[in-house]
């Protein structure tokens, strides 16, 4: 099934919603910033891929991915986490 540029836009603002308050105040600068900057131009697998990282995983590990002090499992080592993981060194 082919989503419509506003079901994007729906998904893109309940994503924006979930990502702002994630839990820990590192990851919501993290996950921030990687969402004033790619999110609205994001396809939806891309989507797919980076609400699986924000609802899937524990916030401790996704700050050791992002932040390159861990390499993330291969289902997670994704173009999204890559987004993010170039974004925390900048």
């Amino acid at each position: 099934m082919t989503e419509t540029i506003s079901e994007l836009e729906v998904r893109r603002k309940k994503l924006q919603f979930r990502g702002a308050h994630r839990g820990t105040k590192e990851n919501d600068i993290l996950i921030g910033r990687f969402m004033e900057k790619h999110l609205a131009t994001l396809t939806s697998e891309q989507l797919d891929t980076f609400e699986a990282l924000i609802v899937e995983v524990p916030d401790a590990d996704f700050f050791k991915w992002a932040t390159r002090k861990e390499p993330a499992p291969a289902q997670y080592d994704t173009d999204v986490l890559r987004m993010i993981q170039d974004l925390s060194n900048a």
